[in-house]
């Protein structure tokens, strides 16, 4: 890595002595790496006063802020690529495990917590690398890991009305784990994932050399653009392709509940969804609510969708393919790409383009206490199954859950299953995300509300494909299987079990990726690629 500072470093090294403790040891190690005494002042260890604060700054979902998580044995905040340089040698000349956290949004908490208190581990929170540089010319974007989606597209909404990027819509995710896992959003079925859309990247190797794409090379290029964060490096940067919209697109909404026919609704719409113009994006959000008529408790489903078009081209269109839907223009709004996105995430209009900078918004997958798992749906879900998932609505544990479909097709079925690793392209008719939320004041009983979860994950079985059932890297579920921590090497027949449901046969190609690049798995965590022996 640096010559002159592994001497420097094994001169030192008479220094530690046996008793003294890993925290000091790592602290020690990093002012000797870095040449500068002063990074101590970017590492917070649990003797720090801000150790909490900083720990939790980002912790999105809060079943792994409790007493009982085991917790990094230091934080580090890197302001330069060298501190993260540093970091990652110190790390592996200690034997520490190393995390790394954009925006802290891994649905099992696995880029600042771990399952197990076996080895002490190390997080590195890139919250102070978080640049943006838009070229309008070219139409391109360089973004820094620790950036917020929110705040990549602040910088693309101050610079053109007319640009934007294929992502999700919370903005307050990490550009780093986004990109990291595929990415979807409003605009992905005509432009396609996230990933699709990186056009080179800066990566820190388990060597500590700073890579571009043509200096990692194609192989590893690829498998860091969906195959999942904390394998193969530490993405530094991201090259973004930008993309064309127009000054206005259409946003509508709609509610119907059971009693306004909304189970045929969504039963229609899963043979239309994915047929649409690649223009068109339609999802679905249902819960249990109150009827509005008597008080009664019912279930509700939510069309949201996104047009990049106007309202005048958009209606007539939904008239034909889906006239139950009774859409109307009062139930849709013109608007710019990014308050799209506000809205997809507020609720409300008139908010200023800045709201795209809070990076403490509180969502059902931010900043709460939740369980998900998502699902892939190939074949229409019968009406009678749909009013039997309807019911598990109904129990006492679905107070505040949600299911949302989202409408696969346009461009994802022309793009190759290998084109990244992210494999669920051509024959999906829609994603499913299911999330259960439950109080601070609940979560000593929150096992009663993630075995709701697994109980409606189960009842899906027969509707959703079996070999593998797919499952979608960016809404983690270490349910389906997970890699033995206490074996530093890794097993491919674990890692297979969740590997493949993720990323079907590119699974292998990661492997043998990863056992190139990271042959001694210092990148890794419960579901990282493991190596070949």
């Amino acid at each position: 890595m640096f010559p002159f500072l592994l001497v420097l470093l094994l001169s030192f090294s008479w220094q530690l002595g046996a008793s003294t403790q890993p925290a000091e040891q790592f602290l020690h190690c990093l002012s000797l790496a870095s040449q500068n005494a002063s990074i101590a002042k970017l590492v917070y260890t649990r003797q720090s006063f801000s150790y909490s604060s900083v720990l939790n700054s980002s912790a999105q979902n809060f079943r792994f802020t409790t007493p009982s998580t085991p917790t990094p044995l230091a934080i580090v905040t890197p302001l330069r690529p060298s501190h993260v340089q540093a970091t990652v040698y110190c790390c592996r000349k200690l034997g520490l495990q190393l995390r790394t956290r954009s925006g802290g949004h891994d649905f099992e908490g696995l880029s600042y917590a771990s399952t197990t208190y076996t080895t002490p581990f190390v997080v590195i929170d890139l919250v102070n690398l978080r640049s943006v540089e838009i070229n309008v010319e070219q139409g391109t974007a360089w973004v820094e890991s620790g950036a917020t989606l929110g705040e990549l597209y602040y910088e693309i909404a101050r610079t053109s009305r007319t640009l934007a990027f294929a992502a999700g819509i919370g903005h307050t995710i990490g550009v780093g784990g986004h990109l990291s896992g595929g990415g979807y959003g409003s605009i992905f079925r005509k432009y396609g994932l996230a990933a699709d859309n990186v056009i080179d990247a800066r990566l820190i190797d388990v060597k500590g050399r700073i890579l571009e794409r043509k200096s990692m090379g194609e192989d590893l290029f690829w498998a860091i653009r969906g195959g999942g964060g904390g394998s193969f490096g530490i993405v530094l940067a991201w090259k973004l392709k930008l993309v064309r919209v127009p000054a206005n697109l259409t946003t509508c909404t709609i509610t119907k509940t059971l009693q306004q026919n909304a189970t045929s609704l969504v039963h229609r719409w899963q043979s239309i969804g994915h047929k649409l113009p690649k223009e068109v994006h339609t999802s679905f959000a249902i819960s249990r609510v109150n009827s509005s008529e008597d008080g009664t408790m019912t279930v509700q489903a939510t069309l949201g969708s996104v047009f990049l078009g106007g309202t005048n081209e958009f209606l007539p269109l939904m008239r034909e393919n889906l006239p139950e839907l009774g859409l109307t223009k009062e139930d849709c709004m013109e608007m710019s790409w990014a308050e799209t996105i506000i809205l997809g995430t507020q609720f409300r209009t008139g908010l200023p383009l800045e709201t795209l900078l809070n990076r403490t918004q509180v969502s059902p997958l931010s900043k709460s206490f939740f369980k998900a798992k998502s699902d892939f749906v190939q074949q229409p879900i019968p009406e009678q199954a749909l009013e039997g998932l309807w019911r598990k609505l109904h129990e006492e544990e679905a107070k505040s859950a949600t299911i949302v479909f989202v409408a696969y097709g346009g461009i994802m079925d022309e793009i190759p299953e290998t084109e990244t690793p992210s494999p669920h392209r051509a024959g999906n008719l829609y994603t499913v995300l299911y999330i259960v939320n439950w109080g601070e004041d609940e979560n000593v009983n929150s096992e009663k509300y993630i075995n709701w979860m697994r109980r409606v994950y189960d009842y899906m079985t027969p509707y959703v494909p079996k070999s593998p059932r797919e499952a979608y890297v960016n809404y983690r579920d270490l349910d389906i299987g997970a890699n033995d921590m206490n074996h530093k090497k890794g097993s491919y027949a674990e890692a297979k079990i969740w590997g493949r449901k993720y990323f079907k046969n590119n699974f292998d190609r990661l492997v043998q990726v990863k056992t190139r690049v990271d042959p001694g798995n210092f990148f890794r965590h419960e579901q990282s690629i493991p190596p070949l022996p």
